[in-house]
């Protein structure tokens, strides 16, 4: 056997792993693994600038990709940068593995030079956590924190190695095991073959019934599965946030996203349906808004691997635990071999209803805002402009706030894996991270970032990785001049008091920041110049541009329901209008 330091254990282990990138930043006590890292080139290190943003970064490559994405920061401040990039992860279940550089064996607990708990702090927003204790322990410790991170449902898993463990001149046998069986660790992928009968013979006698998938449908592969049961059963479909590109979203049968942002006709069909068949979705608060008035005459199947999801929140009638794709494909394979299908003149009635309430609310066939005009330039028209220029094929991120819901909202997007976002803890800062993940990934990809001036400048600092490593992302900057979405809930609950989300003048030149680092700046000011200066944008494929779009202060994105102990067909439609 192969004898190895364990420095150079790290690195061919994550070789061994299928790791062909790895995002980080230096410090003492990860220096034996960026040793080893210099003395090799399968494994590419990115040097970033804050290491949160490494964490996005590899959660952008791990989201695009399907692949675990890896992270390497030394310990301490270093570490602890970090958690917001590992606590979004874990939020939207993504799968990463973060190796830190922990102080010596024999200094831990002493309050040594640059020691924090890292297995400590990070335990309640990990799947799994390590502290590795010796040299022969790391290429097997290595693979199993690879296998947690994407096996059933995914996500972070940290692996705090002492300094001490990677000392060049401690070499032990190497070997990577080909297998990793943990004992007290199945997910279960097989659906129960009898809840699955109950659930196809409730969806068949469903009159008004709708699919409900979130980001586990994305995570899962299982895009395919879904659109084919959605068509062989002709229900209509909405999407979580985090779930958008599961189900084409150009599609007839797509209603647009549901929830707190989601459309009219999306909600209303949720709140009337009688049967909701929900996957790879957790019912959580954006969607449900009060849970007691929640689908009231919904009988609910809900697929997911992740069996505490399951009723954790709404109970659910028909549960079935197991892989989204596995469980979809033998519904579809049951639904064939029945022959039976769906009452189709109810069926047909309920598309009636829907198509109405499209019609009468729907953002996609009336427009809900007054139209852009001269030199006001409307955020919706940003994202219609985006969408035009990128053919509806780009790989979107985003930050958080009201161009994210916007974006979310009005850019369809017809695959999975292209809209990357924070859903569930919310990070501003993520999307330019995310995008240069991305775009690693995907070299040849038009990748775009849209954020706003907020955002923006949490991980700005990035565009100085882009500069390094040639990433051409494209940053398209909504410049609303304030904290949107803030402002947005002040006016709508606070008698329009800003306190503390404007910038007043404030704000750096855009344009000149992303020159300084060597990028292409162009300012929006006008509508007439929009859907050119867009073009020309993604005409420049070898380079970072930086659009700084002064879009409408005052615009609010609707619909939004926000009533206390109201449902989900409870929205208001715009500033004076409500359901």
């Amino acid at each position: 056997m192969e004898l190895l330091s364990g420095g150079d254990i790290v690195v061919r282990a994550l070789k061994d792993a299928g790791v062909k990138h790895i995002w980080g930043y230096p410090g003492g006590a990860a220096l034996h693994i960026y040793d080893a890292l210099f003395r090799q080139s399968d494994v590419q290190h990115i040097l970033v600038r804050h290491e949160q943003a490494a964490v996005h970064a590899a959660d952008g490559h791990a989201r695009s990709t399907g692949d675990v994405g890896a992270v390497l920061v030394t310990s301490g401040p270093g570490a602890t940068n970090a958690i917001t990039g590992i606590a979004t992860a874990y939020m939207d279940s993504i799968p990463l593995v973060v190796i830190s550089g922990q102080v010596p064996s024999a200094k831990i607990g002493e309050d040594a030079f640059q020691e924090t708990d890292m297995v400590g702090i990070s335990r309640p927003i990990v799947k799994h956590s390590f502290l590795v204790k010796d040299p022969a322990d790391i290429a097997g410790v290595i693979a199993k924190a690879f296998f947690i991170a994407a096996s059933g449902r995914p996500g972070p898993v940290v692996v705090d190695i002492p300094k001490d463990i990677t000392d060049p001149n401690i070499k032990v046998a190497y070997e990577y095991p080909e297998k990793v069986k943990i004992r007290s660790y199945q997910p279960t992928t097989k659906g129960h073959t009898g809840q699955i009968k109950r659930a196809i013979k409730t969806l068949l006698g469903a009159k008004r019934p709708v699919i409900y998938s979130g980001g586990g449908v994305v995570l899962g592969g299982a895009s395919s599965q879904l659109t084919e049961l959605a068509r062989l059963l002709n229900a209509p479909v909405t999407n979580t946030l985090m779930g958008l590109g599961a189900y084409p979203g150009s599609d007839r049968q797509f209603l647009g996203m549901l929830g707190m942002h989601g459309t009219f006709e999306a909600n209303t069909a949720m709140h009337h349906a009688d049967v909701i068949l929900a996957v790879g979705a957790r019912f959580d608060d954006r969607v449900t808004n009060t849970i007691s008035k929640f689908c009231p005459s919904a009988t609910i199947i809900h697929i997911d691997v992740d069996p505490t999801s399951i009723a954790k929140t709404v109970a659910a009638d028909i549960p079935i635990v197991g892989a989204c794709d596995v469980v979809l494909q033998e519904m579809i394979d049951q639904i064939e071999h029945s022959g039976k299908r769906p009452d189709e003149a109810a069926i047909s009635e309920w598309w009636k209803q829907i198509d109405d309430w499209r019609e009468r609310h729907g953002i996609y066939t009336q427009s809900r805002y007054e139209p852009s005009g001269g030199s006001i330039i409307k955020p919706q028209d940003v994202i219609k402009a985006l969408y035009k220029a990128t053919g509806g094929d780009a790989y979107v991120t985003s930050d958080v706030g009201q161009h994210q819901m916007f974006a979310a909202q009005y850019y369809l997007f017809d695959k999975p894996r292209r809209w990357i976002n924070s859903g569930g803890l919310g990070t501003m800062g993520f999307g330019l991270p995310a995008a240069m993940g991305v775009q690693m990934a995907h070299p040849e990809a038009m990748v775009a970032c849209v954020t706003g001036e907020g955002s923006i400048q949490m991980c700005i600092q990035e565009l100085s990785t882009c500069t390094q490593y040639g990433l051409p992302v494209k940053i398209i900057n909504l410049n609303n001049q304030a904290l949107g979405m803030v402002r947005q809930w002040q006016d709508m609950q606070y008698s329009s008091r800003y306190s503390s989300s404007l910038y007043e003048d404030s704000l750096p030149d855009f344009i000149k920041l992303a020159e300084a680092y060597g990028h292409v700046g162009m300012k929006v000011t006008h509508f007439d110049e929009l859907e050119s200066k867009m073009a020309e944008c993604f005409a420049l494929k070898d380079r970072v541009v930086f659009m700084d779009i002064y879009v409408d202060r005052s615009e609010h994105v609707y619909p939004m329901h926000v009533a206390p102990n109201g449902s989900m067909r409870d929205m208001w439609l715009s500033k004076t209008e409500r359901t």
